[in-house]
């Protein structure tokens, strides 16, 4: 089913010649690939100020060291195998993006990357092509959710309402059936080993004010369409994303964390999509599909994964990276 294109307002085409001179292509980004899964970091010698379920966080004094490991988590249990590099393939395609939407919104990223890591005195190759070196932000206590495509939670909460989010969607609609506009559906963001929970725009407008709210829905909206129309343009279509912003001592709105990966979106191949039941996808649902297939009671510990389960993901994550780049 074809997938008609959703207005961006700008084609990112003078971004796309910029990248294509500056980063790395998808052959050399393949060839760098561990072949076991990193999982730990305790030769940085920086102090470590956050651990999360794939990356983890060091304080460099003026600026903080972000790096993807290759941990892979499914119903909020971090799994005993990694992906060998994951992280790499999170943190390239993340810098892909972030020179994508540079002209949308500034991000976090400090230029000149290499330069940084040589400063720092960080020589290894593995790390760096896992890590970026970005601001200090103070990030919003939302999760800025959008959707094109009902599917996930927002299908299941249409199911039980008709809505998602509080917002009243068209009866009748299909699983992963376009949305006839997309839609900007924030959560909280819960604290490590709890889960973030649906609010609707009052509740997100009061945790961070009305106008910065405003400019969050908006900016998130506008991002998701861009991206949604690059990713058509690569044979993809990009059904939901999560983005996180922060702000500096300005208040001025950033971009941080990842951007438009398979961890934080939901891509589908565009040539088999057809809505009434659940696309196939270019993440980690494999590995769900896997484990809901043992009867796992999802409590740690979790079962480990074959080898046929681990390259077979790593594959799925790799096609979305060489779609994009070619």
């Amino acid at each position: 089913m074809g997938v008609p294109p959703m207005d961006s307002g700008w084609s990112g085409r003078d971004a796309r010649a910029t990248f294509l001179g500056t980063f790395m292509q998808f052959s050399a980004i393949a060839a760098a690939l561990p072949s076991t899964a990193v999982t730990r970091f305790d030769h940085v010698p920086f102090p470590l100020v956050a651990s999360g379920k794939v990356r983890e966080i060091f304080d460099l004094g003026d600026a903080l060291l972000l790096v993807a490991s290759d941990r892979l988590s499914a119903f909020d249990v971090i799994l005993p195998d990694g992906i060998p590099g994951k992280g790499i393939v999170l943190t390239q395609m993340s810098n892909w993006w972030f020179a994508q939407t540079s002209a949308l919104i500034a991000n976090h990223l400090l230029p000149d990357q290499p330069g940084e890591f040589a400063r720092r005195g960080l020589p290894d190759r593995d790390l760096q092509l896992r890590s970026m070196i970005v601001k200090k932000l103070t990030p919003l206590t939302i999760e800025c959710v959008t959707r094109g495509y009902l599917i996930g939670s927002g299908w299941n909460s249409y199911q039980k309402t008709g809505e998602v989010c509080g917002l009243r969607l068209p009866i009748g609609l299909r699983q992963a059936e376009r949305l006839p506009e997309p839609i900007f559906t924030p959560t909280t963001k819960a604290p490590k080993g709890e889960h973030d929970e649906p609010i609707n725009d009052a509740q997100a407008a009061a945790r961070i004010g009305p106008a910065l709210y405003e400019k969050v829905k908006a900016t998130s909206l506008a991002l998701y369409r861009f991206g949604h129309e690059r990713a058509r343009a690569a044979g993809m279509i990009l059904a939901d994303t999560k983005f996180e912003f922060g702000t500096d001592a300005a208040g001025n709105l950033v971009l941080i964390d990842e951007v438009l990966t398979p961890d934080s979106s939901r891509y589908w191949p565009a040539e088999s999509y057809v809505p009434g039941g659940s696309p196939p996808s270019y993440d980690k649902q494999f590995v769900r599909d896997h484990l809901l297939a043992l009867h796992w009671n999802q409590q740690a510990p979790a079962p480990h994964l074959p080898a046929e389960v681990i390259a077979r993901t790593q594959e799925k994550y790799l096609a979305a990276l060489k779609n994009l780049l070619g």
